[in-house]
């Protein structure tokens, strides 16, 4: 499972890229979303890539995410007892294993908003304009991207 953070701005960018952002839920800086591993996902994201940041998240993530920033539409946060009531699943824990083994998506959570909005990260970038290969901040992190999500909770 893939998860990906938008680090950088939509102004001036190609309309192609700017739709690429609207169609993975993206539209502001430090906004993440939750993607399956396949080939479609995988093409869009190498479309913005100048503009993301994405790697493999791991299940610990995923809870820390959906515990702390996970929202229901109206304002409402996502909590053990909504899980419970709403789902099959008895807390966010169980839920959040389900989404990271395949189980499930995001879409099977009723109301719940498709994107988490993030703090920006504790002692900040180390820069938007190079990759992270170069010292930057964007591009594919691998498994190191559950510490900029840990930075950013």
């Amino acid at each position: 499972m893939y998860v990906v953070i938008m680090l950088r701005g939509s102004v001036n960018i190609r309309p192609e890229i700017k739709d690429t952002l609207n169609m993975l839920h993206l539209n502001r800086v430090n906004h993440c979303v939750f993607l399956d591993e396949n080939p479609h996902n995988e093409g869009m994201i190498l479309k913005v890539k100048d503009y993301v940041a994405w790697g493999n998240v791991n299940k610990e993530s995923v809870e820390m995410i959906l515990r702390t920033r996970g929202e229901l539409i109206g304002g409402a946060s996502l909590t053990d007892k909504y899980v419970k009531e709403n789902t099959n699943y008895r807390s966010i824990k169980s839920l959040s294993k389900a989404l990271f083994g395949g189980k499930m998506s995001i879409k099977d959570i009723p109301m719940i908003k498709p994107v988490f909005r993030l703090h920006p990260p504790r002692k900040g970038h180390k820069g938007i304009k190079k990759t992270f290969q170069q010292g930057g901040a964007l591009g594919f992190y691998g498994n190191d991207i559950n510490y900029l999500l840990e930075q950013m909770r």
